[in-house]
This record gives structure tokens, sequence and C-alpha cells, in this order.
């Protein structure tokens, strides 16, 4: 079953909870808590919090036993509201500044009750297949005659007003002039 543990009003920046929560998200629930432990950020403390809650949450609603099974198949951080404050600086100038704070969802689930396999990443490239070619004409078939070049499109302003461009300057006739 799938089971989710949410912490809201984090005081905490979603940008900085999702450098760790990007490591976490698809590993069994064993190997998550051994990669906070040993992640030297502040986020991994409050993540690790929050995925504790979410096996608790399996255990008692669901009475999950095995807890091998569990793996991450959710965890995300989205921004919650910031609180704004004001620092004063020099000749009556004042910076602001917000303070983010972020919403924690970590949601885990076991494989054997019909949980679905974690998706990749968007960000990877998947290789390009070959098209199979397309099968040769017939020999005997007409050949079809060469259409005419189509002539320019006019192009900016002066297709506006039907005006063309000048044509550029063809080169002086007789001898260069020589530089001195």
């Amino acid at each position: 079953m799938k089971t989710s543990a949410t912490a809201r009003f984090v005081r905490l920046s979603a940008r900085k909870a999702r450098l760790v929560l990007d490591q976490i998200r698809g590993k069994p629930v064993g190997a998550a808590l051994a990669t906070l432990e040993y992640t030297p950020r502040a986020a991994a403390r409050i993540i690790e919090k929050v995925l504790r809650s979410a096996v608790a949450n399996a255990e008692h609603n669901h009475q999950v036993r095995n807890l091998d099974d569990l793996r991450v198949v959710l965890a995300i951080a989205d921004g919650g509201p910031s609180m704004k404050r004001v620092q004063p600086r020099a000749m009556g100038r004042a910076f602001f500044i917000k303070h983010r704070t972020s919403h924690l969802t970590i949601g885990v689930s076991d494989e054997a009750n019909g949980a679905r396999p974690v998706a990749a990443p968007r960000h990877t490239r998947v290789p390009a297949t070959p098209t199979p070619a397309a099968p040769a004409a017939p020999a005997a078939a007409a050949p079809q005659p060469a259409a005419a070049p189509a002539a320019p499109a006019k192009k900016g302003r002066a297709a506006a007003k039907g005006k063309a461009k000048p044509a550029a300057k063809a080169p002086a006739k007789g001898k260069p002039k020589e530089r001195k």
C-alpha cells in the first residue's frame, strides 16, 4: 500500500530540499535512511524525520510488517509562503529578504501490493530509433517534370509598403584604386 507523510511550512527553501530528495527517490527505505544519515546538509535531518514518519504510517495504518519491502516512491518539495523581512541599508535604502518555506511530502510503498515502478527522470535523453527506409519506387513509373523555382518572398518593412530593397552594388569597372 502507498503511504505518505507531509511536513508543512518547514523553514527550509524548496530548492535546497530538492537536492537531498533527488538522492533518495526510488531507493529502498533502509538505503534512503543510510543516505540521509551521512548527507552533510541541514535538509537531510528534516527529510529523515518525514521519511521515518511515512514508515510509521505504513506500519500503523496498513499493517506493513516487513520494512525491507518499502521503497520511496514519492519525494517532493513544494514551495510554501515566504516570510518577508526588511534589511536597512545605507542612505535610507532597504533591501527585502525572503525567508522561504516549503512543504515536504514523502511517499513509501511496498512493491508486492502492486505499486508502480519508479519512472525514469524526465531530463534524460532517449536515443532516437532509426526509421525503416521507404520502399523503392517502381522502375516503370513515368518521371515527374521539375517544378519551376519559386521567387523569394519579400521580408521586413519593404514588403509591407510594397517597396523592394535596392540591389547590391556591382563591382567598379576599370582599375582598382591604389591606396597611398
